[in-house]
């Protein structure tokens, strides 16, 4: 599996990433067997593909919608075929020579929320936690990042972003089959961080926190995005059993208390950019990812409510910085 990655490590050993070059290595040689079951699967249908064109093809990656080349440069039911043998397909949109790929998320609506209040991405590099096929990265790009590192646990998503890539041909932008807390630590290393999705997936948000601002050089810039309720500083919800039908979910923090957590952990200039309600607009079964969706997750008489009887989902995006000093400031209670 180390061939998908060369790449990537041989590009490290001229930017700031240098340091990683080695351990990565040696922890993608580890990769040689997978256990995922279905990545037969999934590696064949990217092989199905067909080739890209000899010609240079147009990207536009900062398109709502990812899009590479157009209609009538590839076999369009062969690249149909092969893509939808990859379902489902949970972030995006991408369009791939005329083919849509409508994703359960629009993740342009996000990325739009997020972008006028970030640090100016030209020659940064990234690091995107829990990014899925990596559609956040594109845009990354699009905005003069240096180089985007994706990190992800799923094949599938690991494999539809080598799809993209297929025809992108971007050598600075990878998915990696790894969680942040295999990461190498303490890179002290990336610009920008991205969390997105993920904090309420973690059953100790504080050490998903410290591990990010690990990843982080100082003065590097943290972007965290989760799910929360109101309330005052202090309070967070605990959901019993399921929310929104996710057995996963584990703290829903309130604003202040989600700043106060930052603070913590030793970041600093801790700000919340945005707080978005998720609607079926953003968040819905496509005929590329059927099945269930928003839509079903809620109460059917009450969309205020889960079907649990939970708040909906509310998202906060947090900005924050780790101090200049490579000394971790705690924040202390009064």
């Amino acid at each position: 599996m180390q061939h998908f990655f060369a790449d990537l490590v041989q590009g490290l050993a001229d930017s700031p990433l240098a340091h990683w070059q080695v351990p990565l290595e040696q922890q993608l040689q580890q990769l040689a067997t997978p256990n995922d079951g279905n990545l037969p699967r999934f590696l064949a249908a990217l092989d199905a593909l067909p080739s890209p064109p000899e010609q240079p093809l147009r990207a536009d990656l900062d398109a709502p919608a990812v899009t590479v080349g157009a209609a009538g440069q590839v076999d369009a039911e062969l690249l149909k075929a092969g893509l939808r043998a990859l379902m489902p397909w949970r972030k995006g949109p991408f369009n791939l020579f005329g083919c849509q790929i409508d994703s359960e998320w629009r993740c342009d609506l996000k990325w739009e929320r997020v972008l006028p209040h970030l640090a100016p991405m030209h020659g940064r590099t990234v690091l995107d936690v829990g990014c899925g096929n990596g559609y956040y990265g594109w845009r990354m790009l699009a905005q003069g990042a240096r180089q985007v590192v994706g990190i992800d646990p799923s094949w599938l998503s690991v494999v539809q972003h080598l799809a993209i890539n297929r025809y992108v041909r971007h050598a600075r932008h990878h998915v990696l089959p790894l969680t942040l807390e295999t990461l190498t630590p303490d890179l002290e290393a990336f610009d920008t961080v991205f969390s997105m999705g993920v904090l309420y997936h973690r059953r100790s948000p504080l050490d998903h926190l410290e591990e990010l601002r690990q990843a982080l050089r100082p003065g590097g810039e943290l972007v965290l995005e989760t799910l929360v309720v109101d309330g005052p500083e202090g309070h967070a919800l605990v959901p019993q059993g399921r929310y929104a039908r996710m057995n996963n979910v584990w703290f829903l923090p309130s604003v202040p208390t989600l700043e106060l957590w930052c603070r913590k952990m030793g970041f600093e200039e801790v700000r919340c950019l945005d707080l978005t309600p998720t609607t079926p607009e953003e968040q819905r079964v496509t005929d590329w990812k059927p099945g269930q969706s928003l839509a079903d997750y809620l109460d059917p008489e009450d969309p205020t409510l889960t079907r649990e009887g939970h708040p909906a989902p509310l998202r906060a995006t947090i900005v924050a910085q780790r101090p200049h000093s490579g000394r971790l400031q705690r924040y202390h209670l009064e």
